[in-house]
């Protein structure tokens, strides 16, 4: 009697007093920190870092990495144009910024990167190239400054949006193609098994924003679960220790796509831009979490103005639902933590790309000013340090942050 009462003691003590594992979980609910206890994360998403975006730069139709990089090819010559995105890379963000967003008051990072940077070229896709070093280095400040940190495939092989975010050319190819969806588990398999034992590490956040509404919903939507559960049962093969995140169809909305949970560590993200700030805008999600006592997240939001960020960072935490808004820093606006301010003459960059064409002619009677263009360009990578940024406080008052 005596050894079954232990036993059952013992039992109810795992259920009622979690035992830390170390690593971030999920317990029912809740996602839970390296001791067992619940976490409300509030995190900031480091956006043009990894991918660069058109709008961050204030281009319009040059919206892509891809594409952003055949601009500057242009503009400055590979060469050149090499290394600026080297010194890009390396100054947009630091150890500096790390430690600012642990001093404002946040107490997670979500790091979005593109495929393109952790592969070679084909038809070998070795896996190498330079995300591996610099997903290293924001590893290690965070865990410096014990800032957990989640990981974000924002662009993967094929496309999974096919819009401009995810790199592609204009369709989510990675459902239907066998190649993409094997390098995109390849990628993920390795990542994991490289941070297996990270602890600073959150998570794996698979794919942001998957199948854009304007595609065959009816064809693609039922293709995405069994997509994250292959990417995950490859994960788990080498890692067993992390949150697996995983987003809806429509630019992670539709949860409508999801059976019960396939994994013991799994969380469901969601991201809302422009609509109402209020509950009913949610609700979808909390249904959702009621339902199968799972976890969830929203993953990305912002873009809007204080008083909208304000009220539904409210509306999330009434909820007790976690979120990291978006985006760190951009060019020139007041929707971000920090603004950076466009050199003298950023405008001529501008206007290149309202009017680009691709075709030689246009090139040539542009009559590109090619010294000068290379002066405003690095000027710009001055710019885009910590110390020349300018804080937009009243964005981190509307978060509830310093």
């Amino acid at each position: 009697m005596k050894i079954a009462r232990l036993i059952i003691f013992l039992l109810l003590s795992v259920q009622l007093f979690p035992q830390s594992t170390g690593f971030f979980s999920v317990k029912g609910k809740e996602i839970v920190n390296p001791e067992g206890k619940p976490v409300l994360l509030k995190g900031i998403g480091l956006g043009n870092w990894l991918v660069p975006e058109g709008y961050m730069f204030k281009f319009d139709k040059i919206s892509s990495p891809r594409l952003i990089s055949d601009l500057f090819n242009i503009l400055l010559g590979e060469v050149e144009a090499s290394k600026f995105w080297q010194k890009f890379r390396q100054d947009y963000i630091t150890r500096d910024d790390i430690n600012f967003i642990k001093e404002r008051g946040f107490n997670s990072v979500r790091v979005p990167f593109n495929y393109r940077l952790f592969v070679g070229a084909a038809p070998e896709y070795r896996l190498e190239g330079p995300g591996y070093a610099l997903l290293d280095s924001a590893v290690k400040w965070c865990r410096e400054v014990n800032l957990p940190v989640v990981l974000d495939m924002h662009c993967a092989p094929g496309g999974q949006t096919g819009d401009n975010i995810d790199d592609s050319y204009g369709y989510p190819f990675l459902f239907e193609s066998e190649e993409n969806t094997a390098l995109t588990v390849k990628i993920w398999k390795h990542l994991a098994e490289r941070y297996a034992n990270e602890k600073i590490v959150i998570g794996y956040d698979i794919l942001n924003e998957p199948i854009a509404h304007y595609f065959d919903k009816e064809k693609l939507n039922p293709l995405l679960e069994p997509f994250y559960k292959r990417v995950t049962a490859a994960i788990r093969e080498v890692d067993k220790n992390h949150i697996i995140i995983l987003g809806g169809a429509q630019w992670d909305s539709d949860f409508s796509v999801f059976g019960p949970p396939f994994d013991d560590k799994l969380v469901y993200t969601f991201h809302k831009y422009w609509t109402p700030a209020t509950r009913d805008v949610i609700m979808h999600y909390i249904e959702f979490r009621d339902k199968y006592n799972a976890a969830i997240w929203m993953g990305e939001s912002g873009e809007n103005t204080n008083e909208w960020i304000a009220e539904f960072v409210q509306t999330l935490e009434k909820d007790n639902t976690g979120w990291a808004f978006w985006p760190y820093k951009k060019l020139d606006s007041p929707r971000g933590i920090l603004s950076v301010t466009p050199p003298e003459g950023f405008e001529t960059i501008i206007n290149f790309a309202k009017n680009f064409d691709v075709s030689y002619g246009y090139i040539r009677d542009s009559k590109i000013d090619y010294p000068k263009v290379r002066e405003i360009l690095f000027n710009y990578l001055e710019n885009i340090k910590l110390k020349n940024c300018t804080v937009n406080s009243e964005y981190l008052k509307a978060l509830g942050l310093k």
